[in-house]
């Protein structure tokens, strides 16, 4: 599985062939730091990572009389590392959301059908998560653990919740298309 920073530039790189400088000035124009902060070093050292593994190729570039910089394509074994990293975040949960948050802005790398397909079994994975914690609680059980702890169950189950509202919204997108 690939990591957040490896998915999140993969992703990018997939839409075009970016450099890092180029990379890091769409980091912030997308106002990742705000859910995700990828550092500046993570950017480059994750690139060279990615680099040595083939997921992407370099090729120098000559601008002007600027020193040359490396712009960054996918490989066909990046692009399926991608797809299999993007299928795998959106059919599982996990608490650290910016897992799924990273899956979802790629989301247009599958197609339409495809992508309705995978949020409704996100939808499955989340409502079976969700029963799962529910039956945790109940009076009995809340009278045999601390406070702290029944408060912080619940609020699990509150952050599935949030994940269902926010598949729920991606999915309304195709109540208006043709499929």
């Amino acid at each position: 599985m690939l990591s957040k920073p490896a998915t999140m530039l993969l992703g990018l790189i997939y839409e075009k062939p970016l450099n890092a400088y180029e990379i890091i000035k769409l980091l912030n124009y997308m106002n990742v730091k705000w859910w995700f902060n990828i550092a500046d070093s993570t950017v480059y050292s994750t690139l060279k990572t990615l680099e040595k593994k083939e997921f992407i190729s370099g090729t120098a570039e000559k601008v002007g009389n600027m020193p040359d910089r490396t712009v960054y394509s996918l490989s066909d074994k990046g692009k399926d590392e991608l797809i299999a990293a993007l299928k795998a975040s959106i059919l599982q949960f996990n608490y650290d959301t910016n897992i799924f948050s990273i899956a979802a802005f790629f989301l247009n790398i599958f197609t339409p059908e495809e992508q309705q397909e995978l949020l409704q079994e996100r939808l499955t994975v989340l409502h079976k998560y969700r029963t799962g914690i529910e039956k945790q609680v109940n009076p009995l059980w809340e009278s045999e653990v601390s406070t702290v702890h029944a408060a912080n169950v619940k609020r699990m189950i509150d952050l599935v919740d949030a994940e269902i509202t926010g598949t729920k919204r991606l999915l309304a997108i195709y109540s208006d298309k043709q499929i």
